[in-house]
Formats: C-alpha cells, structure tokens, sequence
C-alpha cells in the first residue's frame, strides 16, 4: 500500500512564520497607508467638483492598500486551512481578522462614496480612457448601491462581524475538523479525519461503505446540537443582514456579487432540475453492473470493479503536468511550477480542513493549493480542479488587484475544464475495465457539481425560507429540508437512507458562502458546451480559451464570454452543455455493453 504524501506548501514567500515582524509592520503600514487615504480623499468622492485624475489616483492608492492587506489575511487563512489544531492559527487568524476590520474601517468610506456619487457625474468620467483598467471595478461596485448603509452603520456592522458571523464560521470550521469519526476496519477500532471516512464512501466493500456512512453520521450527531445551533444562528445573522439592505430576496447579494441577474441563475438551476432523469438512468446501469437489488446513499460513489490500483502523488503530477501541457505549453508549464515551488499542501493530517481549494493571492505572488492526496484516481481529478484555478489565477495576474478575482461562476470554469483535461489524458491510459470504472467516476463527479450542486441550492433556498418563515429549526426540520431535495435529483435509483439525512452538517459553503454552490453548476455547464467548442475548434480554439483566463475578472461573466461567442441568456447554450453531460453516460452504457459482450465470451 502506498504511503501517504507527505507534500506540503512553502509559505516563506508570505511571512516566515506565525511570530514573523514583518506580519505586523505589514498591518501598521496599511492602518497608516489607510488613514493618509481616508485625510486625503474624503468628500472628494461623492462631489459634484470630482475628475478623472482624483478618481484614477484615489483608485490606484485604494487598490495598493487593499492588496497589502491581502497578503498577512491570507498567510493566517492558509496556516489555520492546513492546521486548524493548533492555538497559534487560530489566534493569528483572529488577531489579523480584527486589524483587517480596524482597516477596513479607514477605507470604508472609498466604496460608499464611490456608490453614491450621481450618475451624470461618474458616467462622463468613466468614459476618459484614463479610467478604462477601472472601469468594470466601479461599476460593479455601485451594483450594491441601493443596498448600502449610512458609512456609521457599517462601520457597527464591520467591527460586530468579529464576535459574530465570522466567529460562528470559524466554530465551524474548528468543530468539523476536531471530530473524531470512529470506525472498525479488519477487526481493529480506528480513529479517521474527515477526508478519510468521506473517502471509505468510495470503498469497493460495501460493508466498510456502509460503517464509513454510520461512522460519518455517529460522528455528527455527537456535535449536531452544536452545528444545528451554528447553522440557525449564521442563516438569522444573514436575514437581518439582508433586511438592514434591502435586499428582497435572500439569494440577491450572491446574485449581485457574481454580477449575474437572477432569471440567469434560475434558468441554469432549472435546466438541471428538468434533466434529473439523466441522473436516474445512469444509476440504474450502474445498480445492473453491481448486482445490487437496490443502491444506498452509501452506494453512490461505489467503485464498479475491485482495484487496488494507487496513485502516488508523483505519478499524480506526471499526470496532471502533461495533461494541461497536452492542451497548451504554457498552462503545462504553469501547473508544473506549483509542484517546483511547493505551492501545494497535499498531506493528509489531523486538524486540516476538510475538501481542497486554490487562494487566488495577489498579482505580484502566486496562488496556493490545498487537498488531501489519498492515491485515488479521484484525488487525481481534484489535483487537476485545483490547478485549473491554479493556473487561472497564474495567467490572470497580468491583471491589477482590483480586475485579478473573477466571480465565482467563471472562476469555476478554469478548474473544471482543467479536470476535463486530466479526464481525457486518463481515458487514453485505461483498458476497456479500467475506463469503464473511469467513465463512472468522471460521471459521478459531473452529477455532485452539477445536479448535486443544483439541489443543494434548492436546499439553501428552502432552509433561509423556512428559518425567516418560522424561526429556529430542528435538526429534524432541516433534515427533512434536506433529504427531499436531494432525493430529488435521484427519483427511484437511489434511496438516500435515514443516515444521509445529517449530512448537510459538515458542508462548509453553507456556512462561508451562503449560496455559492450554484456557481459549480453554472461552471461546469459552462465548461461542458466550452469542450465542445474545442473539440470542433481544435487547436484555435487554445488562445482564445487563454485570453478568458488572462482576463482574470476585468469584465463582467456575459461580457468575458461574450468574447468567445457565447450568449450566457440562452437557454439553448446551458442545454448544449447538459448534451454532453449526456454524451457522457451514452458513452459509458456503450462501454458496458461492449464489456459485457466481452466477458460472456
């Protein structure tokens, strides 16, 4: 059996450690930075006497200070990510989250200006070709205009954050990755993190699947009253918050912030919820393959065949490395330079957060990616999601602070077709069995983004609902919430027993990120129709596909995907992409008919 990696990030490119000075003097020089701003540009804003060379010059220093800020922010989130056991992390986090808010406070005052001034004034500015870096930034920051409070009620509201939402998230976080999952595996009692019980829901044995799922749940029912009460507190926190801004309906402020209107959204979540019965005809194959009379929860991700068959972390790299390199030389070398400058945190350990993710940073440094490599083929598939970010954030860098982030749907894009990527370089190595078991899996992983995804959305719709509706919920009561809607994306082909009732527990986006997950659907469609265009395109496709990753988020989603062609209002570009979805499973009932022919012979 493979031994476990032991790869971890070098974060000295940031600070040198927890206690390094330079954290510190990187927070004192951005208070100052921050007050000189606030002297200097105060009432200049939102004044009828504003031109363009005060805006392209309190914009430019805004934008320097903000990106200052970033660096210690992240170093602390990346340290707490990769050990939330330790104090040190976690009162780093905290202490740096408390002067980041003392900061934010001096600048607060930038944005609320910058959404008040009246139109016949900014738009006139806006058009001088000084401000073109600029001017997506500004106008997707007066989106909110209507939803901003008086500069003294924000201000209340950012000091509160600390002891409020912000320290029930970081609860979370603290909670799920203390829990102990106890699990019997070949006579032996044995104490699993999170990742790893999650990961014994892939196990060809059903009966260590069907512990995994028992010791999952035993394991969050022990801290259920914590989380239920976690959940209830952050989505009221939320409604008030949306109150206060006038927000009319509680997915509104994510709808704003990815700058998509909401008949978009809608019609995304719609396409996947009519084509559900995609979902039910693919695990009613795989119920065949398997000879079971009926499919679990703890049956979904169940391997086809038996395989011993691991992957180190190296051959993971080899993989992923000439995959991207297979597409394009230069997101090839890019990937390659994550693994070169130990930009990865891929070990297993206790403490560590639970899932993977890629931070982004700041143009003038480089991302970071974090998961928890197992030697699976899915570990491979999530090294390549990662690094689909990775080198998104990589290549965007051309682009300033304030133009580097793009929102959340097209971020998704990157790290889904690098998986595509990583999918077809896998295809190419299997056998008939082996790409059998291949195609379930990338299949598999396409339903948890897509339709999962879509339900869990639902999921969060019903729940704020529910919460402002009636007030604080059971864990009964957010059960039921949640076993419905995702039930519902199986039908018939899968029963989700009583245990998978207790599972929206430990999904963090809910509590981070409330609503985020519908910008894995919007991604991964999004990404599916974009396969197409390359495998008609071919190679003229590739710098096309480059210069949406360079644009970073200077343009809004419909305008960056305009500029390859593609009208995101379309109902028929989203059912293009749920064509391939279906591609994929019509692929896959192929190869088990010619595998079936093969071992009746």
């Amino acid at each position: 059996m493979l031994k476990k990696t032991t790869v971890a990030w070098d974060l000295s490119d940031l600070f040198d450690g927890p206690s390094d000075p330079r954290i510190e003097k990187s927070l004192d020089s951005a208070l100052d930075r921050a007050r000189r701003f606030a002297q200097t540009y105060r009432g200049k804003i939102d004044n009828p006497e504003l031109t363009a060379k005060t805006l392209l010059d309190a914009i430019t220093e805004y934008e320097s200070i903000v990106q200052e800020i970033a660096k210690p922010v992240s170093y602390a989130s990346l340290l707490f990510s990769a050990d939330t056991s330790k104090p040190k992390h976690g009162a780093l986090l905290q202490h740096v989250q408390e002067r980041h808010t003392e900061i934010a406070l001096e600048l607060m005052f930038f944005e609320l200006e910058l959404m008040a001034v009246k139109p016949e004034i900014i738009d006139p500015i806006l058009a001088d070709d000084r401000l073109a870096n600029y001017r997506h930034f500004v106008r997707a920051a007066r989106l909110f205009r209507e939803h901003r409070l008086s500069e003294p009620e924000e201000r209340i509201l950012e000091e509160k954050a600390n002891t409020g939402a912000r320290a029930f998230e970081r609860l979370f976080e603290e909670s799920i990755s203390s829990i102990e999952f106890k699990i019997v595996l070949d006579g032996e009692e044995k104490t699993l993190l999170e990742s790893e019980v999650l990961a014994l829901l892939r196990d060809p044995d059903r009966e260590v699947r069907k512990s995994a799922a028992a010791s999952l749940t035993e394991g969050l029912l022990r801290h259920s009253r914590l989380l239920t009460f976690i959940f209830n507190t952050l989505i009221y926190d939320k409604s008030i918050d949306d109150r206060l801004r006038r927000y009319s309906y509680p997915e509104e402020a994510r709808n704003i912030a990815n700058e998509l209107d909401r008949e978009i959204v809608e019609m995304v979540i719609d396409t996947c919820v009519k084509n559900y019965p995609i979902v039910a005809r693919y695990y009613r194959i795989k119920r065949e393959i398997l000879g079971y009379d009926k499919l679990y929860h703890y049956d979904r991700y169940a391997p086809l065949f038996e395989s011993k068959k691991q992957y180190s972390f190296d051959e993971a790299r080899e993989i992923v490395v000439e995959s991207f390199r297979r597409f394009s030389e230069t997101m090839g070398n890019a990937a390659k330079e994550f693994f070169e400058s130990k930009w990865i945190d891929a070990a297993p350990r206790k403490g560590k957060r639970g899932g993977a993710f890629c931070m982004y940073m700041t143009p003038d440094l480089h991302p970071y990616v974090l998961l928890s490599y197992l030697n699976r083929v899915d570990d491979i598939m999530t090294l390549g999601h990662e690094l689909g970010h990775g080198v998104h954030a990589y290549l965007s860098r051309k682009q300033s602070f304030l133009n580097f982030h793009s929102t959340l749907p097209v971020a998704e894009l990157a790290s889904t077709f690098g998986e595509m990527l990583v999918f077809e370089s896998l295809v190419q190595r299997f056998d008939l069995k082996e790409k059998l078991a291949l195609y379930a899996e990338k299949i598999e992983e396409a339903f948890a983004t897509i339709f999962r995804q879509a339900s869990m959305y639902r999921f969060e719709q019903e729940l704020h609902r529910a919460r402002r509706e009636r007030g604080e919920l059971t864990r009964e009561e957010i059960n039921e919430i949640w076993q419905r809607n995702i039930q519902a994306m199986f039908e018939d082909s899968v029963e989700l027993g009583e245990e998978h009732a207790n599972w929206w527990m430990y999904v963090n986006h809910f509590v981070s990120s409330p609503f985020y997950v519908y910008a894995y659907s919007f991604g991964e469609l999004l990404v599916m129709a974009l396969y197409s265009m390359y495998r008609r395109e071919g190679e003229s496709f590739v710098p096309k596909y480059l210069d949406l990753l360079r644009a970073g988020g200077s343009l809004a989603p419909s305008e960056l995907l305009a500029q390859v062609g593609i009208d995101i209002r379309d109902p028929s570009f989203w059912q293009s992409g749920m064509s391939v979805v279906e591609g994929l499973v019509d692929d896959f009932e192929a190869l088990y008919k010619e595998w079936s022919c093969r071992s009746s012979d």
